[in-house]
């Protein structure tokens, strides 16, 4: 499995246990900006056999075609291009090689056309809800590629039913939520870049601290994706933990920023408030009342257009009046977290693993063939292979497929200061060019 940030190991490493649940697990991780920590992998709870990072050419040059059933690819739409090329030229027409497979980690509500054509050419891609698979076969059937790759199934980490109504009768330490009990828990889970001005995130920050101090007998908890110094998927140019040092009067005694699992955190929630992001789903799988807050309007920008008619929208001040919102069941099993929904008894993987088995037991496989092509995309697809060290067939680049085996010491620390210089100019810089720029 190959994945480029903590959410995406999260969903690659889940997605090869669902698929093929014993089977062993090797973890690559794409080196970058995004490449993620110890404790960020440790947090996520998948373990694998074995770890370490590598470029795409290097992945590209080192795949061998025998040793795996199936690959997993979890990364961004320009990465899985790049690899699929490089793989399409590594492997050739040879009749045995893995089983491709590649998705999204949660809700796609952006980039939907562009993401879902770099994705093409896997033997499977995966769709999260039945309204996903229906928008990524019109995506392939409209480009007149084939739709066939597309194959509907779960998030992973949504868990089976049994597992989920088991989690919704625990509390958060594991016991019997009714033998000792805890004050109502709200979280609110940040998203690193949505909302992007400093102005709206301070604004939400506020918000939840005045939630808190309006309902002194309510815990409210900001889970928070990383902590300061630490690569996500996103970027984050202000982050929470920097906005609430400066937020006047602080946080009060009932509110704080919290790290953690997200299983485990929704394990002790009673309302879960977020703008867009893909925790919503796992809260309403797991029957969590759930709110996309509509405050900074519904916008495609913020992502929140994407609940549009699930029941959940709201803004903080029907939630300081008590609201706790019922979502539509309809809409609940089009997007595939309704737990009694089309995916109850062990479903939800069912047509995924049965898929995969049906592929890796044939014979030959077809070679791997990508919509994108010289032919098809001249001027847009050789920049996406260079970025990532191929030239435009997918060959690596001269010097750039190498392995260098486990990095020397000398090299992780010129590395770790290269990504926290990248950050530091993200985080510090960029903002305040922007500013003056706004003069």
């Amino acid at each position: 499995m190959l994945a480029d940030s903590d959410t995406r190991w999260k969903w690659g490493a889940l997605t090869a246990h669902r698929l093929a649940p014993g089977a062993g697990l090797d973890g690559l991780l794409l080196r970058g900006r995004a490449t993620p920590t110890g404790r960020q992998l440790a947090e996520v709870g998948v373990r694998a056999e074995t770890l370490r990072e590598v470029t795409a050419a290097e992945f590209v040059g080192s795949a061998d075609r025998t040793r795996y059933d199936i690959v997993v690819l979890a990364c961004v739409g320009g990465a899985v291009q790049a690899v699929l090329h490089g793989l399409a030229h590594a492997w050739g027409a040879g009749p045995v090689r893995p089983v491709v497979v590649t998705g999204y980690v949660g809700v796609v509500y952006e980039k939907l056309a562009d993401g879902l054509l770099l994705r093409h050419g896997a033997d499977l891609v995966l769709a999260n809800s039945p309204d996903d698979a229906d928008r990524f076969r019109a995506v392939y059937e409209g480009a007149g590629a084939s739709a066939d790759s597309v194959t509907e199934w779960a998030l992973p980490f949504l868990g089976d039913p049994d597992e989920t109504r088991a989690n919704t009768e625990k509390s958060g330490d594991g016991s019997d939520a009714s033998a000792e009990p805890r004050p109502f828990t709200v979280v609110f889970a940040a998203q690193p870049s949505v909302p992007e001005r400093r102005e709206d995130r301070a604004y939400l920050l506020r918000r939840a601290a005045q939630h808190a101090r309006l309902h002194p007998g309510r815990d409210v908890l900001i889970k928070l994706r990383s902590k300061p110094g630490e690569h996500t998927t996103h970027i984050e140019e202000l982050p929470y933990q920097k906005l609430a040092g400066r937020l006047p009067g602080g946080l009060p005694p009932n509110c704080r920023l919290v790290y953690g699992h997200m299983g485990e955190v929704l394990a002790r929630t009673d309302l879960l408030v977020t703008v867009s992001s893909t925790a919503a789903l796992e809260s309403l799988h797991r029957g969590v009342p759930t709110v996309i807050l509509t405050d900074l309007g519904i916008r495609e920008a913020l992502g929140n257009h994407h609940f549009l008619g699930s029941g959940c929208l709201a803004s903080w001040d029907q939630l300081d009046a008590g609201l706790l919102p019922e979502p539509d069941p309809l809409w609940s099993a089009r997007q595939g977290v309704a737990a009694a929904g089309p995916y109850a008894h062990g479903t939800a993987f069912a047509a995924a693993r049965r898929r995969v088995t049906e592929l890796v037991a044939r014979p030959a496989l077809p070679p791997l063939a990508p919509y994108y092509t010289a032919a098809t995309a001249p001027g847009y697809l050789p920049a996406v292979l260079a970025r990532h060290g191929l030239d435009p067939t997918g060959r690596p680049l001269p010097g750039r497929s190498r392995g260098t085996g486990e990095p020397s010491a000398l090299r992780r620390a010129v590395r770790e200061a290269a990504r926290g210089a990248y950050r530091h100019g993200v985080q510090r810089v960029a903002p305040v060019i922007r500013r003056l720029g706004e003069l």
